[in-house]
């Protein structure tokens, strides 16, 4: 009798916990995505070139890498947050700058836009209602990763629109599946800390949409 009012008791402390994660990583994921917006405009504004969107995705990776591991489970962590993301945000300036100077460019970015928030939401929605345990995908989808990465670099030599083309549709795939990953191993108890939860989430976004901007771009190029 007590050790099953223990084991409910522990069941709806880890309950408790996970949805308190939940709540704080998507909490800090609006902001983050917010604060990011206001920097990537104001990168358009001061009309910052392009090369600022490679460094920035450097500088970001390298703290997120080195950097924000150490100061996860501090307030700290949250100001490291906010500072890759407003760097990754700000490297979009010259990116979106870029796509709208194209005659339908507005429509690429907006489209883009919608369906990253489609992609994310949708699969986030059906990751909480099944609640099935997306773990068995990390093996896959770090391959998958490393493998287009090192196609993404081989195309910057090739300089191949049908492999950009293809390789952009390959990223949002596994995007896709690090999302479902990712929201699993919160709702499982496999990852709780918020400031990293949300920083994967993050990188899984800002993946997304510049696939999809490359994607609309091309497309819309071919027209």
């Amino acid at each position: 009798m007590n050790q099953n009012y223990s084991t409910a008791a522990q069941g709806s402390s880890s309950a408790i916990a996970t949805n308190k994660v939940l709540r704080s990583t998507y909490m800090l994921l609006s902001l983050t995505l917010l604060f990011s917006g206001l920097t990537a405009a104001l990168s358009m504004f001061m009309n910052m070139p392009p090369m600022t969107y490679m460094i920035s995705v450097i500088g970001g990776m390298v703290i997120a890498m080195f950097v924000l591991p150490r100061f996860a489970n501090s307030s700290a962590g949250i100001g490291i947050v906010f500072l890759i993301t407003g760097m990754l945000g700000f490297g979009l300036g010259p990116i979106l700058s870029m796509y709208a100077s194209l005659p339908n460019g507005g429509n690429i970015i907006t489209l883009s836009l919608g369906g990253t928030g489609a992609i994310f939401m949708g699969l986030s929605a059906y990751a909480l209602a099944t609640r099935k345990d997306f773990s068995f995908m990390g093996g896959f989808l770090m391959v998958g990763f490393l493998l287009v990465l090192l196609a993404a670099l081989a195309n910057i030599f090739l300089q191949i629109p049908a492999m950009s083309l293809m390789i952009s549709a390959v990223v949002i795939m596994i995007m896709s599946g690090f999302i479902l990953y990712d929201t699993s191993r919160i709702i499982h108890g496999g990852e709780t800390n918020y400031v990293l939860a949300t920083i994967g989430l993050y990188m899984t976004i800002f993946n997304i949409f510049i696939s999809l901007l490359q994607i609309l771009g091309i497309m819309g190029n071919d027209d």
